[in-house]
């Protein structure tokens, strides 16, 4: 494709922004805490259901290595919504795989469990990232971490999302989530990227409440 031999992003442009990743970090840090403390009946109520489902038993979390910035390495949380040995499973999936590029999407994921239906279609089972946040691996809006292996199968174009913190929610998270390509959602990151700001962040959180109130293409 020719649009993945362009480089999109202003790198000088992006380490100039030093106030506004100022008020970023803050920002993630206040709006975090008080989610996770507001939130954290919810998280009771999820931790209750994973644990009460007989179909599948396990543990309530499940953490995974990701890449963020500048290619670090960090352990992201999740509410386990798959069975125990997903990952085992995962190479016996993987012709299955219903999008185009490094990144695999299946709807109907024969590891999801009952409860993971529900807590995924609602994103609910990403709100343990709330504690990556706090730590400072993650921010709240920015592209999302991919997996090492999925890295593997970058292209120069594409690792430029990596430039940046990957978040909980992003751009491409409230406009097309699974109905768009991998091709796409790299695009979208792009965009996002250089456009980033305050005001696009509030917008974005605040139609991601949307999205989990009333969800898109989640899968």
């Amino acid at each position: 494709m020719e649009l993945k031999n362009k480089i999109l992003i202003d790198q000088n442009m992006i380490n100039e922004r030093n106030l506004y990743l100022f008020f970023k970090r803050s920002f993630d840090i206040v709006l975090s805490l008080i989610a996770l403390i507001i939130l954290s009946p919810v998280f009771f109520v999820i931790a209750v259901a994973i644990k009460l489902d007989k179909g599948s038993p396990g543990p309530v979390f499940y953490s995974q290595i990701r890449i963020g910035k500048n290619g670090h390495k960090f352990k992201m949380y999740k509410f386990r919504s798959m069975v125990v040995d997903a990952d085992e499973q995962f190479s016996a999936l993987l012709h299955k795989n219903e999008i185009a590029g490094a990144m695999f999407k299946m709807k109907n994921d024969p590891r999801v469990t009952k409860v993971g239906r529900i807590i995924r279609k609602h994103s609910l089972d990403e709100l343990p990232q709330l504690w990556n946040v706090l730590k400072g691996d993650m921010t709240l809006v920015g592209p999302r971490p991919p997996l090492e292996r999925e890295i593997t199968e970058y292209t120069n174009f594409d690792m430029q999302r990596l430039v940046v913190k990957p978040g909980c929610t992003g751009l491409w998270q409230v406009t097309g989530r699974n109905a768009v390509s991998f091709y796409e959602m790299v695009k979208i990151d792009i965009i996002y990227i250089n456009k980033a700001s305050l005001w696009l962040d509030m917008q974005i959180l605040i139609k991601t409440i949307f999205v989990v109130c009333f969800p898109n293409t989640t899968y």
